[in-house]
Formats: C-alpha cells, structure tokens, sequence
C-alpha cells in the first residue's frame, strides 16, 4: 500500500442516508464548519446515502433485520473508494459500530463519543444530561454508557417519551418538518428539563431538523453539528483522530 501523504488533507467517508435529510444536513454543517477561502479549499467528502439499511430502532427491538452487514458493505465501499476515515450520520446505527471496525482498517470517528465530550468540554459544570434520542439509541444504551464514563447521568424519560419521540422521529423521514412537529419536539425537551437535566444532546440527528439550541430553556448540544466541527479539525490534520475515546 502507498504511504500517505502526510501533508494533504484527509478524505472523510459518510455512511448516510439513516435518514436521507439527516445526511444532507451533516454535509450542510460540514461545509459551513470549513473556513475556506476558495471553493477549493472545501475538504473532499465521499457520501453513500443508503436508505435501504434496515431500520435501526426496529432491529434493536428484536422485530427487524439487522443492518450490520449493510452498513460494513457501505464502510468497505467508501474505503475502496478513497475515504481516510468513516463517520455514519445516525446516532442509533452506532449500536452496530463494531460492524465498521471488522470491514475496514480506516479509522472510524464516533458520533456519540465525540457529542459526549462536547457535552462535558462545553457544560462542565452540567452534571445531568437529557437525551433527545429514538427509542432504539436509548434501548442500546450508547449515550448511557458514554456519558457514565466521563461522571455524568442521564435523566431518564418520562411517561411516553418514547413512543411520542418515534411518531415524531418517522413524521420527520417522511413528511419533513411541520409546525407540529416542532412543537412536539420543543414539548419531548421540555419534558426533558421538567425532570432535572442541565443540558440536553441532539441525539438523533433528525432532531436538529426540528429544533435547535436555544428554543428551549437548558442548553442543546447537537450531535451532528459537534461531528461536522471535529471532523474539519481531522481533516486538516489540527488534531489527530481518536484511536480510543
């Protein structure tokens, strides 16, 4: 294999299309995160936009396939295609991320270890932490487990968080955002504060589509505004990507 040129920006890998106007909004904050003066100066992004992966939230509840093996075909065709490094535009499809890790030896940069360190690096002194995440995100524990690690709790959902969260979640890959669904989303956040967190995360990434910081009382991290920032900064080289979070 060719040694890497150490000097050129790295090309970033997408494994999109969980859902569709998910990944198109990551590529929007990425290019408005890459100060640039000419067009040229934007990094090189390759993006497999793949709504056929089977549904997360369903796979996790036990009633659907598994998209593990999908997303590996995706992650070893981005690889074959140039990508230097993999991020996957969708908090709950990281409960398969061990599929990426067996299908490339490119280095893959982790959505929700890289928001719980924005949480932590932004609000250090926020100890409880809401999630705005699907059922299937929750269910896994991703954020849980991330955001023990680094002495923070998360504020368990009230009463009928997560089926309200799910018709809002597929209203959203469906039909876009309405007024409703905006309202219902400010109301899931609410709720959220109303039981004691400090700060919230954007933990699906059909949320920001919804709602953004600053519509609610508690601040907002959102998950894939925070990938696009850090992966400009990896990209460039500013700092190396994790091998370990």
């Amino acid at each position: 294999m060719a040694k890497m040129n150490e000097s050129r920006e790295l090309v970033i890998g997408v494994i999109g299309g969980m859902g569709p106007m998910a990944t198109a909004d990551f590529l929007a904050k990425l290019t408005a995160a890459t100060p640039v003066a000419t067009e040229q100066d934007h990094l090189r992004v390759l993006i497999d936009s793949n709504p056929k992966i089977p549904d997360r939230n369903h796979a996790i509840r036990g009633t659907g396939e598994s998209p593990a093996s999908a997303i590996a075909e995706t992650a070893r065709g981005l690889q074959r295609s140039g990508a230097d490094f993999l991020v996957m535009a969708c908090n709950t499809a990281h409960a398969f991320e061990s599929a990426i890790g067996d299908a490339v030896s490119i280095p893959f940069v982790s959505m929700v270890e890289e928001a719980s360190d924005a949480c932590v690096r932004r609000h250090p002194s926020a100890r409880r932490v809401g999630l705005l995440a699907a059922p299937g995100c929750l269910n896994a524990g991703l954020y849980q487990t991330a955001l023990s690690r680094r002495g923070r709790q998360t504020i368990e959902p009230p009463e009928n968080y997560e089926a309200d969260f799910a018709a809002l979640l597929y209203q959203i890959k469906t039909s876009g955002v309405s007024d409703a669904v905006r309202a219902g989303m400010k109301a899931l956040g609410g709720a959220l504060i109303a039981a004691g967190a400090d700060v919230l995360i954007a933990a699906c990434t059909e949320v920001p589509l919804a709602l953004k910081d600053g519509d609610l009382c508690a601040p907002m991290v959102d998950a894939t505004s925070n990938l696009a920032e850090r992966c400009v900064r990896y990209a460039r080289r500013i700092e190396a990507i994790p091998t370990t979070y």
